[in-house]
């Protein structure tokens, strides 16, 4: 896996990543296929923002993982900062190759360098194999999220 380089999603990067997101079973019902304005408009403001970074995972040169990570300040925790992390997704023909271990290892290794008190993230109910990686890092199911769909 040393060939496996995390990095700052660049422009170039959007249609891989939004591949990514579209190719699962709850990808496909709410991901367009290719780039259009909004997913142009979200990265350039995820892009703008210094707490919020779209991280690619690039092995031999192709976008094969990403992942979202923001950096929440908070005045809970006595005011402790939190990574939340979204849209985990490795490329479908590298699953099971470590790739997803790596990616998730190296993000919260950045939130604990950064002084951050917790990594959270929502994972949904339906993703039972998501559900065994997570607890598989360490990551435990101690709060009940909730989504209002808007």
């Amino acid at each position: 896996m040393s060939d496996l380089v995390f990095r700052t999603a660049a422009r170039a990067d959007l249609p891989a990543v939004v591949a990514l997101l579209a190719d699962d079973v709850l990808g496909q019902s709410r991901e367009a296929t290719v780039v259009d304005e909004a997913y142009e408009r979200a990265f350039a403001d995820i892009s703008a923002d210094p707490r919020n970074h779209l991280v690619v995972a690039e092995q031999d040169g192709e976008v094969v993982g990403c992942l979202q990570v923001t950096y929440i300040p908070g005045l809970g925790r006595h005011g402790a900062e939190r990574a939340l992390v979204e849209s985990v997704r490795v490329r479908a023909d590298r699953r099971g190759a470590g790739i997803g271990r790596a990616l998730m290892t190296w993000v919260v290794d950045r939130a604990r360098e950064r002084g951050c008190a917790l990594v959270q993230l929502t994972t949904d109910k339906r993703r039972a194999d998501a559900h065994r990686f997570y607890i598989g890092l360490g990551f435990v199911a101690s709060h009940e999220g909730m989504k209002l769909p808007l």
